[in-house]
């Protein structure tokens, strides 16, 4: 029973730990969202969160490693205790307040609700503080790392080595594993069908504010109405602490993001995801393309016989192509490199990889 436990709670943190390090840069995504104004503001971590992100799924995964491998057994469940304590605050506050949809537990591999994982770091908490009474007095805790046996320092070190391949691929490229909804084979079209066919429901909730008293109340857009208390002009609805709650789970993709607008404004996503084959180029970040850069994405996509189209967070980064705007989260979604390149086939993406090498080739 004792092992049963040690070797489930050991690989759940490896397979969270490796999933995040397939896409440091993706989970770094996630931690801004944690940092930013709206959740804890401390908006000077922002710039960290790819640092942390990879200090984050190393100690995960590597934690999930000696407890697999029975090193320092009591010093490593003490960690993962810590570790446990501080995720089950972030997913409670996450799901309590409504702030962060997805926690990003496991990255894009697989989706939790913040309530869910909120469960699931409980039952975590709970078995290693059961594993910290069952291995109170064993032995081979008190065994020194460095002696912890040939085999088991191997193991380790081979861990090592191979965290820090993924996590460096992760970085300095597209991760080697594709998780995310924007794999290639991916249908957009079809996909962007399943969302309309079955969308999500949501309820507005207002927070109103008596002028003469300064009581606070919340409640629906429908009672709102239909109690007539918007004809007390009393009663003043306090905007930014409106907020939408999921009534109705619909098909859910972070597809549904994928919206261009062209230079006069126009929503061009159907005309585009219709072409028969297009070469897309894609920044979030066109302040960090240098002049010459620009310049060689625009002479070699206009070498194309396909049909191209560049896509940015600002109007004026491309200028020789046909190009239009997108939100930057919805961007860097598609891929993590800045810029790349996305082809597409009648709504099918066929091809993606980071420019800088699509434009060597």
């Amino acid at each position: 029973m004792r092992r049963f436990i040690r070797v489930f709670v050991a690989i759940v943190f490896i397979i969270s730990g490796f999933v995040k390090a397939v896409d440091p840069v993706g989970f770094s995504f996630k931690l801004e969202e944690y940092f930013s104004p709206s959740v804890f503001n401390i908006p000077f971590l922002e710039k960290l969160a790819l640092p942390i992100a990879i200090l984050v799924v190393t100690v995960e995964f590597l934690l999930g490693v000696l407890l697999l491998l029975k090193i320092r057994i009591k010093r490593t469940l003490r960690s993962l205790l810590a570790i446990c304590i501080f995720f089950a605050f972030l997913t409670f506050y996450s799901a309590y307040f409504n702030v962060v949809t997805d926690c990003g537990c496991f990255g894009d591999a697989l989706k939790m609700t913040p309530w869910t994982s909120f469960a699931k770091d409980m039952v975590l908490l709970v078995l290693i503080a059961i594993l910290l009474v069952m291995y109170k007095h064993d032995e081979s805790n008190k065994v020194h790392f460095l002696k912890s046996g040939f085999p088991r320092m191997t193991l380790f070190l081979l861990s090592c080595i191979f965290l820090t391949v993924i996590i460096l691929k992760g970085i300095l490229g597209e991760p080697y594993i594709d998780f995310r909804d924007y794999k290639i084979d991916t249908d957009l079209k079809a996909e962007k069908a399943k969302i309309e066919a079955n969308p999500s429901e949501y309820e507005v909730f207002y927070t109103l504010k008596n002028t003469k008293t300064g009581e606070e109340k919340t409640m629906s857009q429908n009672d709102y109405l239909s109690t007539n208390i918007w004809k007390d002009e009393t009663w003043q609805i306090e905007s930014d602490k409106t907020k939408e709650k999921l009534k109705k789970q619909g098909y859910d993709s972070t597809i549904k993001n994928f919206k261009i607008t062209d230079a006069d404004g126009q929503d061009v996503t159907d005309q585009i995801l219709n072409e028969p084959r297009i070469v897309m180029i894609f920044t979030y970040k066109p302040e960090k393309l240098s002049k010459e850069l620009i310049n060689k994405i625009e002479n070699g996509l206009l070498s194309k016989k396909s049909k191209v189209y560049a896509v940015s967070t600002q109007e004026n980064t491309f200028t020789k192509v046909p190009h239009g705007t997108m939100d930057g989260t919805a961007i860097k979604t598609i891929a993590r490199s800045n810029p790349f390149v996305l082809i597409l086939e009648k709504g099918k993406i066929v091809f993606k990889q980071e420019a800088k090498d699509y434009f060597n080739n």
